[in-house]
C-alpha cells in the first residue's frame, strides 16, 4: 500500500494517466489501479519502468522504491497459516500488523486481539464446524500470534468498543467466560488499550450496521482503511467519504459508551454474575 501510494503520487505529479502508465509496462489501466491500491504483487522491472516514465532519475530514490517493491513481495509470517484462513483474511492480518491505531466495534464476540486461548478455541470451533482439531488449533495459534503485536514495544493504540451482547453471549463454559472477562479487565489497564462497553441500557446507537474496524497507519501517504467482514468475503474501504462515515460512527460510540474506568467496573460486575 505504501509503495502503491507513492507510485500514484509520482504519476499524478507528472500528469500521466493510469492508461498511459499501463501501456508503458504492457499492462492494463486496472492493473495500475490495483498496484496503486497495494492489491497486487510488484515486479521489480515494472516498478523500474514506471519510475523512468515518471522522471525519477535520482539513484537513491529509485533504489529506495525498488527495495520497497522487493519487501512488498515477501510473504508475511502469517503465510504459513494460509491453509486455514479464508482468502480475504491474510490482507487484514498484514494491515493490522502495520497499523499504528486500531479502532473497532464488536457485537457478536470479543475482538480477536483480546480473546483468551480458551475463548478463541470456542469461537473457532463454532465458526469452523466439521474442521479437524489440527485446523482449529492452527487458527487459534494464529490468533495468539496476532496478539503479540498488541503487547510488543511497537504496539499500536487499540481503541475498542464492545457491545454488552458480546460479553453476555457465552462461548465455552462458565470458567472460559470468567477467564475471558478477567482478561479484558487486565488488558483494559494497558496504556495502549482503551476499552469501552456499550451497555444494553443505552438502547439504540450508531453501531447499528454491525461490527467494523478502522485501521490507521504511521505513514502520511496511507489513508485509513475500514474492514468489514461478511459471511463469504470482506470489504476494505479506503475512500475518504466511506471512512468518514465509519469514523463518525466510532466517535459517537465512544462518546455514548461509559468511559474506560466505568466500563471496567461494568466488567467486574459481569464477572460477579457468571
Amino acid at each position: 500500500m505504501l509503495l502503491g501510494s507513492q507510485l500514484r503520487r509520482l504519476r499524478e505529479a507528472r500528469g500521466i494517466t493510469r492508461e498511459a502508465a499501463g501501456y508503458h509496462i504492457r499492462a492494463s489501466e486496472s492493473k495500475i489501479s490495483r498496484m496503486e491500491l497495494g492489491r497486487v504483487s510488484f515486479k521489480t522491472r515494472d516498478v523500474e519502468d514506471l519510475l523512468t516514465l515518471y522522471g525519477i532519475t535520482d539513484e537513491q530514490e529509485r533504489a529506495s522504491l525498488v527495495s520497497l517493491a522487493r519487501e512488498a513481495n515477501v510473504a508475511g509470517w502469517w503465510h504459513s497459516y494460509s491453509d486455514v484462513l479464508p482468502s480475504w483474511f491474510p490482507t487484514y492480518v498484514g494491515l493490522e500488523g502495520a497499523a499504528s491505531l486500531i479502532r473497532a466495534y464488536e457485537v457478536q464476540f470479543v475482538h480477536g486481539l483480546l480473546q483468551t486461548e480458551d475463548y478463541a478455541r470456542a469461537v473457532v470451533r463454532r465458526g469452523m464446524k466439521g474442521a479437524s482439531e489440527a485446523d482449529v488449533e492452527k487458527r487459534v495459534a494464529l490468533r495468539l500470534e496476532r496478539q503479540k503485536h498488541l503487547v510488543s514495544e511497537s504496539a499500536p493504540e487499540f481503541h475498542i468498543v464492545l457491545d454488552e451482547a458480546a460479553l453476555r453471549r457465552p462461548y465455552g463454559d462458565r470458567e472460559v467466560m470468567r477467564g475471558q472477562i478477567q482478561h479484558l479487565i487486565e488488558m483494559s489497564e494497558r496504556e495502549n488499550v482503551r476499552l469501552q462497553v456499550m451497555p444494553f441500557s443505552f438502547g439504540g446507537h450508531s453501531g447499528e450496521s454491525g461490527a467494523f474496524t478502522i485501521l490507521s497507519f504511521p505513514e502520511s501517504d496511507l489513508s485509513d482503511v475500514v474492514y468489514l467482514e461478511q459471511l463469504t468475503s470482506a470489504l476494505y474501504l479506503d475512500k475518504g467519504e466511506d471512512v468518514a462515515q465509519y469514523e463518525k460512527a466510532m466517535k459517537e460510540l465512544q462518546h455514548d459508551s461509559p468511559g474506560p474506568d466505568e466500563s471496567r467496573d461494568l466488567l467486574r460486575g459481569l464477572l460477579q454474575l457468571i
